[in-house]
């Protein structure tokens, strides 16, 4: 399969690979590596944290011109619809490097011309092609189009592919920081994002990215820093600034806050043992979105001891995710909910 990644983090997609999922790497480029190992036995494990695309028995294809990659891109996919019903919009998605210069012209002359042949031989078909990866909570499983140029004159193709839930998300002027972004695409990936008269403690707030983004929704936020808040978040109602340590910040007893926001600048480890596990193990929180760095420490090996069966996350959170998003940098997502912990009375009102 052809996996894609955030660029200049294909080597650490590799070892994540190699070393966690046991599959065997082939080659890699900008933004992308090819594996071979089967789709179940990589989803055993869990989606590769560093994967935001997986392209399931893609096929390669090589051509000099425009229409000869048209052509053979087109004839698989005509020929793949061969006794198969399609009622529902289909994702047509073309990518690839951004670090290729003029690369984006040459796949948009191919995906036009590749529309065209489509258009005249299943015209009905054809109309129901969208341009959009699936939303939703990943990873989801979706046939359509994919095709992922990794040169010029070489792509690969596939029928089918699997979403992480990575994407790029839109900004907001009054946000305090790019950290905004963040939290806006982990609730995508989560499929849930907070409610008007949730309650969320973000602690480490300051800017204030992450509280605001929970205020405008209608959230109460307690934001736990003793630095400032800026822009948005600065004297907004629905945020009470307290200046605290994190690491010390408890609820009120028998209030577990809805939601739990972390985006610390700490070593990964201190963070996991001091603050997220009290918070998950004594259920002081409902769900969580938490950033852990790894600038400092080696991140596939992070990985593994997030991934074993008696990690905090295993033991309080089964299910939570692990990603590297669209917005991150060297630091890994980890979204989830906490398990035993009835919804807040204002998620089951809505």
């Amino acid at each position: 399969m052809l996996l894609t990644c955030q660029a200049g983090y294909e080597a650490l997609l590799a070892r994540e690979v190699a070393e966690i999922h046991g599959g065997v790497v082939r080659e890699q480029g900008p933004g992308w590596v090819r594996v071979e190992a089967a789709w179940p036995a990589l989803a055993a494990v869990g989606m590769p944290a560093f994967a935001h695309l997986a392209l399931l028995a893609p096929l390669e294809v090589k051509g000099e011109t425009v229409n000869a990659l048209a052509g053979a891109v087109s004839d698989h996919f005509l020929e793949g619809l061969r006794g198969e019903r399609v009622e529902a919009p289909w994702p047509a998605v073309w990518q690839g490097p951004a670090e290729l210069v003029g690369l984006g012209r040459r796949i948009s002359a191919v995906e036009a011309a590749c529309a065209e042949r489509v258009r005249r031989r299943v015209a009905r078909i054809a109309r129901l092609a969208g341009a959009e990866l699936p939303r939703g909570p990943g990873p989801v499983r979706a046939r359509g189009l994919f095709v992922h140029f990794t040169d010029f004159g070489r792509l690969w193709v596939a029928r089918e592919a699997v979403v992480a839930g990575p994407r790029r998300m839109a900004d907001d002027p009054l946000a305090p920081s790019r950290s905004y972004l963040k939290v806006e695409e982990a609730y995508a990936v989560l499929g849930v994002e907070p409610r008007p008269g949730e309650h969320v403690c973000d602690l480490g707030a300051a800017p204030g990215g992450w509280s605001f983004s929970a205020a405008r929704r209608g959230a109460c936020v307690i934001a736990v820093d003793n630095g400032p808040l800026k822009g948005g978040a600065l004297g907004h109602a629905g945020i009470d600034h307290r200046r605290e340590d994190a690491f010390r910040f408890q609820p009120e007893a028998g209030q577990p806050c809805d939601w739990l926001f972390c985006d610390l600048v700490e070593e990964p480890h201190h963070v996991l043992a001091d603050l997220v596990t009290p918070w998950l193990a004594r259920g002081w929180c409902r769900r969580f979105i938490v950033n852990l760095k790894f600038g400092r420490v080696d991140p596939v090996r992070l990985l593994r001891e997030l991934r074993v069966p008696d990690s905090p996350l295993a033991r309080h959170a089964p299910g939570a995710r692990i990603l590297h998003l669209f917005h991150d940098r060297e630091e890994f997502t980890v979204v989830g909910a906490v398990a035993g912990l009835a919804p807040s009375p204002a998620a089951a009102s809505a």
